[in-house]
């Protein structure tokens, strides 16, 4: 909106207003306008909460260290969303329909997460939305996020080719070409594309969510995260930075970059209230809008395989819950103290503050892997 007024329609009277043509400008102006937004909202919000009784309801097998946090104040993924969707609309080119399929996701997400957190805060307890239930409600946003992108494909405006890194001629595509000719498995052609969206959205999503245990723990790891997510997206945009990285350029994801630098000043201003001990949790509202947002960004940049490094502790979080699980269903024994990982630490007598602060250190470490990547290939 303000890139509509500043430039569009002041710039050829007020010549300084030139500077908002620079998707580098306007990036840092939303990251400080979301972090601003956040830190400025938050009081109110959280005493809001409080006056509502909308607190934490701690799981009784949890670590018993979590049960003086019961009652604070939950659903503060609400703060995210609002600080990532207003600096988002004033400072993007809202003529670029990616734009638009980020904050479709976000917004999507969270309604998810807030049909989850209130359903809890209803029955007060830590049970909202079935399992089945809400798995099902996130792989239909994701099926409706990967037709919007093959309609695009059709238009010439995205690729469902994957981009693997260290290789640089390899690009897989996600489509069956021999379905294509034939009219009666002309829809089959598509599946593994849906399946592969569904997978890495839905995947996100639970990862980060299930990484949220812990004071700052998730938030922090999504400032690393989105931050990542806003390199990558204004390299892939750039002309210049595309073709010295060998990267395929679309100039349309260009605008993601402020998404992406809203998502990282959201996300630094939540951690000012969430760092421990937290005076707010996210709640569902907030992991899953990020995982969620987080994954369909990498999906639009064409960086599905860098996110498994970019969110490399969520996705070693998401899978010690699985071989937790499937270890106790087919031999009756725990690989883990307790799952999460970040709770298996704590069962080992790891203070929060240390695991938080290890965890941010790997998360980092394997975010810099991830963009250096882009010059190896």
């Amino acid at each position: 909106m303000l890139y509509y007024l500043l430039y569009e329609k002041l710039f050829p009277f007020v010549s300084p207003f030139r500077v908002f043509r620079y998707t580098t400008f306007r990036t840092a102006f939303a990251s400080l306008t979301a972090l601003f937004l956040c830190i400025a909202l938050g009081p109110w919000l959280i005493a809001k909460l409080r006056e509502f009784q909308i607190g934490q309801y701690i799981r009784e097998e949890g670590p018993k260290s979590h049960q003086k946090k019961a009652g604070t104040p939950t659903m503060g993924g609400v703060l995210i969303v609002i600080s990532i969707v207003i600096p988002t609309l004033l400072w993007a080119d809202l003529r670029q329909f990616y734009v638009w399929i980020a904050l479709f996701s976000l917004l999507t997400y969270a309604a998810i997460g807030f049909l989850d957190d209130y359903s809890k805060v209803t029955r007060k307890q830590n049970l909202g939305l079935s399992g089945r239930r809400k798995f099902l409600l996130q792989v239909l946003v994701a099926f409706a996020l990967a037709s919007v992108l093959l309609v695009l494909k059709v238009r010439g405006l995205y690729t469902t080719n994957m981009n693997v890194p260290f290789l640089k001629q390899w690009h897989p595509d996600l489509l069956i070409h021999a379905f294509l000719m034939h009219p009666v498995l002309y829809p089959l052609a598509f599946i593994p594309f849906f399946l592969f969206v569904a997978f890495v959205v839905v995947g996100a999503s639970n990862a980060v969510n299930l990484t949220d245990g812990l004071d700052g723990l998730a938030i922090g790891l999504m400032v690393i995260a989105s931050g990542a997510l806003t390199v990558l997206t204004y390299a892939g945009g750039h002309a210049e930075l595309a073709n010295y990285l060998q990267l395929e350029r679309n100039a349309h994801t260009s605008e993601l970059t402020v998404f992406c630098g809203s998502m990282t000043g959201a996300s630094l201003g939540f951690l000012w209230y969430n760092a421990h001990p937290a005076e707010i949790f996210m709640g569902d509202v907030g992991s899953l809008s990020l995982g969620g947002a987080m994954a369909v960004i990498a999906v639009l940049v064409k960086q599905e395989i860098l996110l498994i490094f970019i969110g490399g502790v969520f996705v070693i979080e998401a899978v010690s819950v699985i071989l937790q699980v499937a270890s106790f269903k087919l031999r009756g024994v725990r690989i883990f103290k307790m799952a999460p990982l970040h709770h298996h630490f704590e069962a080992m007598g790891w203070q929060e503050s240390k695991i938080i602060a290890r965890f941010w250190i790997c998360g980092l470490v394997l975010a810099l892997f991830a963009l250096t990547t882009l010059k190896l290939r």
